[in-house]
């Protein structure tokens, strides 16, 4: 299924001024942990929002995401509670309608979402920056192991979908292999719209 925004475009064009940063890539990629980290350090940052998801998923140790179930989300999306929704590995995402508000007064609003959505949100919103997180295969593979989380689908299904492909529109990519804390600021730098250079290898 084809995912779109949902009433995320104002009549006058796209939304803005604030920035709305996109974090994507493979499950597995370590995402979560780095966008964990990332919004520990923006805690007393007002500018900075990171929006729960809403997921037809119970709230777990990997996200703390609003739980919908199906016909509850169907409803919030018909009502027009969603700026974006999609589906991804059997179950129904979406982002609140709030973050608009939010990137009307300026704020950065900073969000983990599936890759299909990247060109219709660049569309819609003035202001975007996708981040791709990836990892080498290997790691991707033992970190789904690890989490074997029964809800996600089947491991080979998920590994399947290529590295590269999460990293085809991104404006900035980090290959999550080593340290979370040395890549966790790297994400951090790009959430401030600072600049960041490789200047060492990950520890």
């Amino acid at each position: 299924m084809n995912e779109i925004p949902a009433r995320a475009q104002d009549d006058a064009g796209a939304i803005g001024p604030g920035r709305l940063v996109l974090v994507v890539g493979p499950s597995g990629a370590g995402k979560d942990t780095l966008l964990r980290l990332a919004q520990a350090a923006c805690t007393d940052d007002r500018g900075i929002v990171f929006p729960r998801r809403v997921v037809t998923r119970e709230s777990s140790a990997d996200e703390d995401n609003v739980a919908l179930g199906p016909d509850e989300f169907r409803r919030a999306r018909d009502h027009g509670d969603f700026a974006v929704h999609w589906e991804a590995h059997g179950h129904s995402y979406a982002l609140p309608i709030d973050i608009n508000d939010d990137i009307r007064a300026g704020h950065t609003v900073v969000a983990n979402v599936s890759r299909t959505v990247i060109g219709a949100l660049r569309q819609a919103y003035a202001n975007v920056v996708v981040v791709a997180i990836t990892a080498p295969p290997d790691v991707l593979a033992a970190r789904l192991a690890a989490r074997a989380r029964h809800s996600d689908g089947n491991l080979a299904d998920r590994l399947s979908r290529s590295v590269s492909d999460a990293a085809a529109e991104a404006d900035v990519t980090i290959l999550n292999a080593g340290s979370a804390e040395y890549h966790g600021r790297h994400l951090l730098r790009v959430i401030k719209g600072e600049g960041w250079r490789e200047d060492r290898p990950a520890q």
